[in-house]
């Protein structure tokens, strides 16, 4: 007959090997990978904040699964929808080229996919009166994608245009533990409280001609929302503040100065965490997306004398979250 000390050691080696085969082989159990997703374009619905939200995914031909993706949000204007900022930017085409998945998020509006806006704090129109959770939304829906897309949490971006780019502020304002950087287009920061908890990198695009949101600010005269808005100066200042920028800029013009369609570039650099600030002003510019197709029938024509996706591109590229 065993002794019961004799026996308790035994028990006792015994559960000590048992615990260390299952660290083991709980170490070498790969975490469980997205659901698979092929190259192409995808629509995900999701319910949030009595709403249901969708949401475009465009994944490149040569995506991986093993491999974590850079991530870029594209939001909207005012009164557009996924569809429609698709078509303006063509980013689609870049992120096939690149090898970064890109979505396309539709905001809310009283019909189900036209007239859709984004809460970007003082504008615009529907999700604004509704006070719609639009930064709620964009967090659940990065959770969404994550089940299907093996998204680097280091490299997510957001950009828009207009009311998308208002949207894309917002987020550099509440998500910076998420958005790594933004690239707003033809729209400045309205937001009354903007205090993110770290440095974020802003690259923007914006016409000195924009008649709806004006690059002085105050209320465009071709403005449907009829905001008074921040101006370019304002907004770049606020992030070059809280950045920790030099506070004087390096300065490129291309074109002749002064000329329609020439492009001032300043640069603020030597930030806090490498976050600096950029800015491309279009001389004559419009509303409209640099490189890109008219918003509508009629609408502004953007310049080609630079391409916002290539110069935004290689600015997130260089920046992801710290």
């Amino acid at each position: 007959m065993i002794k019961k000390p004799v026996l308790l050691l035994i028990l006792s080696i015994f559960l000590l090997m048992a615990c260390r085969l299952a660290d083991r082989r709980s170490a070498s159990t790969p975490t469980p990978s997205p659901e698979a997703i092929q190259p192409g374009d995808v629509t995900r619905t999701l319910h949030h904040d009595e709403h249901e939200r969708s949401y475009i995914i465009h994944v490149p031909p040569d995506y991986d699964s093993d491999q974590p993706t850079p991530v870029v949000l594209v939001f909207h204007g005012g009164g557009g929808n996924a569809e429609n900022v698709r078509r303006i930017t063509g980013f689609s085409a870049t992120a096939d080229d690149e090898g970064f998945v890109v979505v396309y998020p539709n905001g809310t509006g009283r019909l189900d996919d036209k007239l859709l806006t984004w809460n970007g704090g003082t504008c615009c129109g529907y999700a604004v009166n509704e006070k719609v959770d639009d930064v709620g939304f964009v967090t659940a829906m990065i959770e969404d994608l994550a089940t299907v897309v093996n998204v680097d949490e280091r490299r997510i971006y957001a950009t828009g245009m207009s009311n998308g780019a208002i949207m894309s502020y917002r987020l550099a304002c509440e998500l910076s533990d998420t958005i790594a950087a933004i690239g707003p287009v033809a729209a400045t920061q309205n937001i009354t409280a903007c205090e993110p908890e770290r440095p974020v990198p802003v690259i923007h695009f914006h016409g000195d001609s924009d008649q709806h949101a004006p690059y002085e600010g105050g209320v465009g005269p071709e403005s449907l929302a009829g905001i008074d808005f921040a101006s370019v100066e304002e907004t770049i200042d606020f992030w070059v503040e809280h950045n920790g920028c030099a506070p004087e800029p390096e300065v490129e013009t291309s074109g002749a100065p002064d000329q329609p369609d020439s492009v001032i570039h300043a640069r603020y650099t030597h930030c806090d965490q490498q976050a600096d600030v950029e800015l491309y002003t279009v001389i004559g510019g419009l509303h409209a997306w640099p490189g890109g197709a008219s918003g509508w029938q009629g609408g502004d024509e953007p310049t080609q004398a630079i391409s916002a996706n290539a110069l935004m591109w290689a600015f997130f590229e260089a920046h992801p979250k710290p």
